[in-house]
């Protein structure tokens, strides 16, 4: 469900947003290397998520609203999202070291506008709906376009 926000508070969503695109290549160029060094990139991955469980762990104990949090509140397809950024996690240190982190994050860059742009025209998993216009697709395409001539792989 769409949470309503001031203007102010989307603009500092926006800094939050894009301080995290920052830190996709960072922690793309760190895993790789991390997987260079131990000679695996399923073991960087695993410490990966162990780090971020024991750092999400201390956050959820010091946010927690009450005793306990109702896991089987949502629809158990909720829950896929971990699957989706252990696949992405494991593919980029997988694909980094092959093709250079700035190929392997533009690909996914690409794929997350045309999944965003679906995800938001049809308002699924209960998204904002933002209908595809005719400057939606240009942008989409234009940006794609960005992807290829900055990073062509071929």
């Amino acid at each position: 469900m769409p949470i309503q926000t001031s203007a102010s508070a989307q603009l500092a969503l926006g800094v939050l947003m894009f301080a995290t695109g920052i830190g996709i290549p960072t922690m793309a160029a760190l895993n790789a290397g991390l997987s260079g060094r131990i000679g695996s990139p399923v073991a960087a991955s695993f410490i990966l998520f162990v780090v971020g469980t024991l750092v999400c762990g201390i956050a959820l104990a010091f946010t927690l609203p009450g005793s306990r949090i109702a896991f089987t509140a949502a629809p158990p397809w909720f829950y896929t999202g971990g699957l989706l950024v252990a696949f992405y996690v494991l593919a980029v240190t997988f694909a980094a070291p092959r093709i250079g982190v700035g190929n392997a994050v533009f690909f996914v860059l690409l794929g997350q506008l045309v999944a965003a742009s679906t995800i938001d025209h049809f308002g699924l998993f209960g998204a904002v709906v933002t209908p595809i216009t005719l400057r939606r697709t240009v942008g989409i395409v234009v940006m794609g376009i960005g992807v290829w001539l900055a990073r062509k792989v071929v």
